[in-house]
C-alpha cells in the first residue's frame, strides 16, 4: 500500500516512532505498516483491543468511558489514542474503533461506523467520523486507507 511507504518516509523525515491501536481493523494498519522492510526502525507497538478490558488495561481507557459512550465513539477513540503514545513511547499514533459488520450495527450506530483517531507526542489528540459503505471487508479496508492517510498528514504537519 502506497499510504503505508509515505507514514514510512514521513516517520523517519521527522524522526519519530509510530504506534497503532487498533479496534475493528484487527492488526490491519500495523500489517501494512511492517509490511514494510526496515520498518522497525520507524515503527514502536501495535495493540489490537476488540475487548473492553483490553481497552482499559493495554490503553488506559477509562472504564466510564466505555461505560457512557461505547467501544465505538469520539470518547473512546481519543483515549486510545492518547494511550497509545503515553504507553508505547511513540512519536505519532493512531487508533480506529468501529461497526465493520455484517452485525453489531445500531440506528446510532450503524454498520460502517468507524471513528479514528491521531495524536502527536506533545499535540492535541483528535478524531474524525466516517460512515464506510460495503461489506466487512470493505469497511475495513477503507479504514485502513483512511488511518494511513491522516498519518501521513499527522506527520506532514
Amino acid at each position: 500500500m502506497a499510504l503505508a511507504g509515505e507514514v514510512a518516509e514521513a516517520a523517519l523525515d521527522r524522526r519519530v516512532m509510530v504506534a497503532t491501536a487498533e479496534s475493528c481493523t484487527g492488526g490491519w494498519i500495523a500489517k501494512s505498516l511492517t509490511d514494510l522492510a526496515g520498518s522497525s526502525a520507524w515503527f514502536e507497538a501495535g495493540v489490537v483491543t476488540y475487548s473492553y478490558s483490553a481497552k482499559e488495561s493495554l490503553l488506559g481507557v477509562n472504564p466510564r468511558t466505555l461505560e457512557r459512550t461505547g467501544a465505538v465513539s469520539e470518547e473512546t477513540v481519543l483515549e486510545m489514542v492518547s494511550g497509545a503514545v503515553a504507553r508505547y513511547g511513540a512519536g505519532v499514533a493512531v487508533a480506529v474503533t468501529g461497526i465493520a459488520g455484517p452485525s453489531g450495527g445500531t440506528a446510532d450506530k450503524p454498520v460502517g461506523t468507524v471513528w479514528i483517531g491521531w495524536k502527536r507526542r506533545g499535540g492535541y489528540a483528535h478524531a474524525k467520523l466516517f460512515q464506510f459503505g460495503g461489506d466487512r471487508e470493505a469497511v475495513r479496508r477503507q479504514t485502513v486507507a483512511a488511518a494511513l492517510a491522516g498519518m501521513v498528514e499527522e506527520l506532514r504537519h
